[in-house]
């Protein structure tokens, strides 16, 4: 089955495509994929793969956040909403969206970040992503809070061969609704 693999970033896409995608990380995630999920990858660039009717089987998609770190603030390429379509998943699709995603992190960005899944950590770690071992918390409007829940699902991958930040000191990542990773 051959299948196509295509970027763009969100203001390119028409709303038809737009919905597509959404409609497959509703599936993906069976349900539990919500509007602020949605939101949070709205504005960078998407990755997906289409198959040869045009409908998207795989998806990822690849924001800018900011994160404070020793007293500097990164610019980081974030990703976001990684699904494959249930019947298409141990194929490779997955590896593919991410390898166009990370290209862009190796180009724009300090490092990568995102917030895996028990599911997806294995697909990261095998691409290199690595653990953080660190405290993550949020610059939030009440300040910043710390964030353990999501200690142990975080992964950063290094851009370029820069290196990573020292998990000696916390990951202060910008506030978002919702989900802040």
């Amino acid at each position: 089955m051959r299948v196509i693999l295509r970027t763009a970033p969100t203001h390119a896409l028409a709303p038809d495509r737009l919905r597509a995608l959404r409609d497959l990380l509703d599936r993906a995630y069976d349900g539990d994929f919500s509007d602020e999920d949605w939101d949070h990858g709205l504005g960078g660039l998407h990755a997906w793969i289409e198959d040869e009717r045009r409908r998207p089987v795989a998806h990822g998609a690849l924001v800018m956040r900011r994160v404070l770190h020793r007293g500097r603030s990164y610019r980081i390429g974030y990703v976001e909403g990684v699904a494959v379509q249930a019947e298409r998943r141990r194929q490779g699709l997955g590896g593919r969206v991410m390898a166009e995603l990370e290209r862009a992190i190796d180009g724009a960005y300090a490092f990568g970040a995102l917030s895996a899944s028990d599911e997806g950590a294995a697909l990261y770690a095998a691409r290199g992503w690595r653990l953080w071992r660190g405290r993550i918390a949020t610059l939030g409007p009440q300040g910043i809070v710390r964030l353990p829940d999501e200690e142990d699902s975080t992964y950063l991958r290094p851009a370029a061969g820069r290196p990573l930040p020292d998990p000696g000191e916390p990951l202060v990542f910008d506030w978002r609704d919702g989900d802040v990773m």
